[in-house]
């Protein structure tokens, strides 16, 4: 049960409006009028909530869970305690999202234009945004409609945002193009300048203009103290539906494809493509001017330094693919304890 001085709670729904919502079947369709009044995992979860159960792992949990009904899938049902009801999917997390969101849906933002906040008069916001304290909005901004910018963003001189964006408090934004249902959590920094420099042993370095944007595609999510710079030439892009998690970098020029998944402290050097549903593990290290394939996974930690052709696993630094990784992490683990074969 969430804490209500920091959720509010929508009401309740009955089993056969969530089934219905979700693409759920009831494993008893007479109970479609029972009323479930909150979300809650399987081992605090009372009579009137409603849980769900994805992993096999948690199967004695589910067994002794006190829910009323239960997200779960088709195999797993018979295991299901008496008095909770199941609502059976092939994805039950997926159920389980869509109905937290019937309960928990999302803050809609209230018009508002704080006293504090500096907007030119050049730029251009549409209908329903809230625009929080100390927030400062350059000179030919457009922002679209039901926009929440959060206190003391910062918005520089001709980015555009799309409808339905949530960018948070204390946020940079320069040099970039972001489409709908954008959510930019606290401390993201968007359009800073690349990394990009002539190196000459006798004069030091001269700065290289970086004269790119960032393209910021529909239904991405990026994760706090997040930093993206622009291209140099081309642009930095990522792309639709991508997650992106805190504290992660992405260099100039870039390319992320689509429902790509970036997790914390990944770092991608300049110029790096990334393919449509790659998944990328935390503290990976890309370097610059290589292509990760379509759908590959990299593991935590590992070291990219070369091409990833589309579906692979790869693991280690160097990173090599998982069985190879997997087979030197053996082969060093026999030499670290003296084993050669069956022999000590």
């Amino acid at each position: 049960m969430s804490d209500r001085r920091f959720f509010v709670l929508a009401g309740s729904f009955s089993l056969g409006r969530i089934a219905e919502a979700t693409g759920s079947d009831l494993s008893d369709p007479s109970h479609g009028d029972l009323m479930m009044e909150d979300v809650a995992p399987l081992d605090t979860a009372e009579k009137n909530h409603l849980s769900f159960l994805d992993n096999k792992k948690y199967v004695d949990v589910f067994k002794a869970t006190k829910a009323g009904a239960c997200f779960v899938r088709p195999e797993l049902a018979a295991h299901a305690p008496a008095g909770t009801v199941c609502l059976t999917h092939k994805n039950p997390y997926k159920a389980y999202a869509i109905a937290a969101q019937m309960f928990y849906p999302p803050e809609k933002p209230k018009e508002r234009r704080a006293a504090s906040a500096v907007i030119d008069a050049s730029a251009k916001i549409g209908a329903d945004c809230a625009i929080e304290d100390g927030v400062i909005i350059g000179p030919h901004v457009k922002i679209g409609s039901r926009c929440r910018i959060q206190a003391h963003a910062v918005i520089r001189q001709g980015v555009e945002i799309g409808d339905d964006c949530d960018i948070g408090p204390h946020t940079t934004l320069s040099h970039a193009l972001i489409g709908n249902k954008v959510r930019l959590h606290p401390g993201v920094c968007i359009g800073r300048q690349g990394f990009g420099f002539a190196i000459d042993p006798a004069t030091g370095f001269t700065a290289v203009p970086q004269l790119g944007r960032v393209i910021i595609e529909s239904d991405v999510e990026i994760g706090a103290n997040t930093t993206i710079d622009r291209g140099a030439g081309p642009d930095t892009v990522i792309g639709q539906g991508t997650r992106i998690d805190n504290l992660v970098q992405i260099g100039h020029n870039v390319k992320i494809g689509k429902y790509c998944v970036i997790v914390a402290q990944v770092g991608i050097s300049g110029s790096t493509q990334v393919g449509d549903y790659a998944m990328l593990g935390g503290q990976a290290g890309l370097a610059g001017h290589i292509k990760i394939g379509a759908g590959a996974k990299i593991a935590a930690q590992s070291g990219l330094m070369r091409d990833v052709p589309d579906g692979a696993e790869m693991m280690g630094s160097p990173a090599v693919p998982i069985r190879q990784s997997m087979k030197q992490t053996a082969v060093l683990a026999k030499l670290a304890t003296g084993k050669k074969g069956d022999k000590a």
